[in-house]
């Protein structure tokens, strides 16, 4: 399937649905460790990572991106689950915790340079790498710049002060803006799942196929042990998957096999749709119908579907 953008071309995408929240005190890696699906107790300062809130039967809450800082740990979520989390972390800190939380939303903003063309033409300075993060001083203004896109795509994220909005527009006020509705469709191509779409109690990290964002060596946390089972039985019932459509159909769409029922579409722009399959019934490749569309069952870039086997 053609790529929605041409990547040749840098962009630039403002990111309207951002939200951080600070953990801060002593205990605050122990704290996310123990409330995650990934390793956070062994990241060092300059890493960022991803990782899954789940709920006490491996149900998913929101998948976040996390900034290890020298006093504290970012949390980058998308703003109409931040409220959520914010009451689902707090009722986890007891009083002999050394965890405090802090919502830096309305003090930062974010904006994702995306092309593979990014760091010659747009950016003049130390730039990180893979799982890094650097803090670079641009006209007075300290920026937080992450080597990702949140898409698997090639590109940067860039965290500065809301203050500061006037730099960011003279720094890069001429680059081409994704709107919105081109990042749905980046989003949807990518596989990248959303809150309330593809990110919701009724689904499992490993059925959305969030493998990258959990780790199955690092002890017990919230939900572990039901995830860590699935795994080790290969119980995943359902995959969420990229379809290619034939003609545009809307989201919560019942997709079929051979007139039975193999799940629902979950998000769609255009002639491109995200849905969970039951996976003894759909497979990448397989055609089928949602509903008055003929759909193809494809793979996309941001999950997989492998098992964990250990390490190797």
């Amino acid at each position: 399937m053609a790529h929605p953008l041409d990547l040749e071309q840098t962009w630039l995408y403002p990111l309207p649905e951002f939200s951080l929240i600070a953990l801060q005190g002593e205990d605050r890696r122990r704290f996310l460790h123990n409330q995650t699906t990934n390793a956070v107790e062994t990241r060092t300062v300059g890493e960022w990572f991803e990782t899954v809130f789940v709920n006490s039967t491996g149900r998913t809450l929101e998948l976040a991106t996390v900034y290890v800082r020298q006093d504290s740990l970012w949390i980058q979520v998308e703003a109409n689950r931040k409220d959520f989390l914010w009451q689902w972390m707090d009722r986890f800190i007891f009083p002999f915790d050394k965890v405090e939380l802090e919502d830096l939303s309305a003090h930062y903003r974010a904006v994702v340079l995306l092309g593979e063309k990014v760091e010659q033409d747009h950016l003049g300075w130390q730039l990180p790498t893979g799982s890094q993060w650097l803090a670079q001083s641009v006209q007075g203004v300290e920026l937080l710049v992450s080597a990702q896109t949140g898409l698997d795509l090639p590109g940067y994220t860039v965290v500065f002060p809301a203050t500061q909005q006037a730099v960011i527009d003279q720094l890069w006020g001429d680059l081409a803006v994704i709107t919105p509705d081109q990042w749905e469709g980046l989003r949807i191509h990518q596989g990248r799942p959303q809150a309330n779409k593809e990110l919701t109690e009724d689904y499992n990290p490993l059925e959305t196929g969030l493998w990258r964002a959990i780790s199955f060596t690092k002890g017990c946390y919230i939900g572990q042990e039901t995830i860590a089972r699935l795994n080790t039985y290969q119980g995943v019932k359902q995959r969420l998957w990229r379809i290619a459509l034939d003609r545009p159909m809307e989201a919560g769409t019942v997709i079929t096999l051979e007139g039975q029922k193999v799940g629902v579409l979950t998000s769609v722009k255009g002639l491109t749709g995200l849905g969970y399959l039951k996976t003894k019934l759909a497979d990448q490749g397989a055609t089928v119908q949602v509903g008055e569309a003929i759909g193809t069952v494809e793979k996309p870039p941001y999950i997989t579907h492998e098992y964990y086997q250990g390490p190797n």
